[in-house]
């Protein structure tokens, strides 16, 4: 049975408010990590995985993400006119060249699981991934496309996971683990949120998703968990027994952008995988 992926949805509809004044009048994932938007790095990541069909669950005063994933003919004019073919590949954002765009709303902040079933439609039943832009994971090989190969042949639900210190369990989704095959990590069951004292391992779910199908039926229900929202990790949890469940320990290093510090560890970190020695030498005077 074929398992592959080719529909990704990306969940960004959420305010920002973290990284306000910025985020006051630019969307969140319209914030720069070195030289493209956040949301770009997300969408080259499940390019590369070989996704075609680009599922934005956004916000109606977010405009600015699907302005930068369209057409900009007044640009594409003015690059043509002077012969800049360099600067007229960069229009395309990040899409391969058999992108499909669908935008769809969601109409209050519910939670991630009720964000994600804002794209039923766009997913048809079908397995998909998704990509919470917020969680950057630096890796010659992308995180998405190590996951679909391992989804390739085992399918049923794929969740990224690293363990986290112990006492920040309660900003995740964390696994009840069973036995280990390689990277993969057998899921006996979710807790979302949970305290430390409460946490069944410190093995937590960062922001990668391959999911079966099913999981809009139960989403569907509009189950409450923690924070009184609709999570996913609650959805997932259902499903346990009926869909067979994984976790899967991605190569790479992960920051997590939805906080200043770690946004500016990312923009560091991206700028000096392919920087010069000069800006290293600048960097550590600055340290000095």
């Amino acid at each position: 049975m074929s398992h592959k992926i080719d529909t990704v949805v990306f969940p960004v509809a959420g305010m920002g408010t973290r990284f306000l004044p910025a985020t006051k009048a630019v969307p969140k994932e319209m914030l720069p990590v070195v030289d493209r938007p956040l949301i770009q790095w997300a969408v080259e990541e499940a390019a590369a995985a070989g996704c075609t069909r680009f599922v934005f669950v956004t916000a109606p005063e977010k405009g600015a993400i699907m302005s930068h994933f369209s057409d900009a003919p007044h640009y594409q004019e003015l690059l043509e006119a002077r012969g800049k073919t360099k600067e007229l590949a960069l229009l395309e954002a990040g899409l391969p060249a058999n992108a499909e765009i669908i935008e769809t709303f969601q109409d209050a902040p519910l939670g991630l699981g009720h964000a994600i079933w804002c794209a039923r439609e766009a997913t048809d039943d079908k397995p998909f991934a998704v990509i919470l832009p917020d969680d950057m994971v630096q890796h010659t090989t992308g995180c998405l496309a190590q996951m679909t190969a391992q989804y390739e042949a085992i399918g049923g639900n794929l969740v990224a996971v690293e363990n986290v210190p112990a006492d920040q369990t309660y900003r995740y989704g964390v696994l009840d683990p069973g036995a280990e095959n390689g990277a993969l990590v057998e899921v006996k069951g979710l807790v979302e949120k949970p305290v430390p004292e409460d946490a069944p391992s410190t093995l937590a779910i960062i922001g990668r998703y391959i999911l079966d199908g099913q999981i809009m039926e139960t989403l569907s229900e509009f189950k409450k968990g923690a924070g009184g929202e609709i999570q996913i990790t609650d959805a997932m949890a259902e499903l346990i027994g009926t869909v067979p469940m994984n976790g899967f320990r991605f190569q790479g290093t992960r920051y997590d952008c939805g906080n200043r510090d770690g946004f500016l560890e990312a923009n560091l970190a991206f700028a000096l995988a392919h920087g010069d020695d000069a800006l290293r030498q600048r960097l550590r005077r600055l340290l000095d």
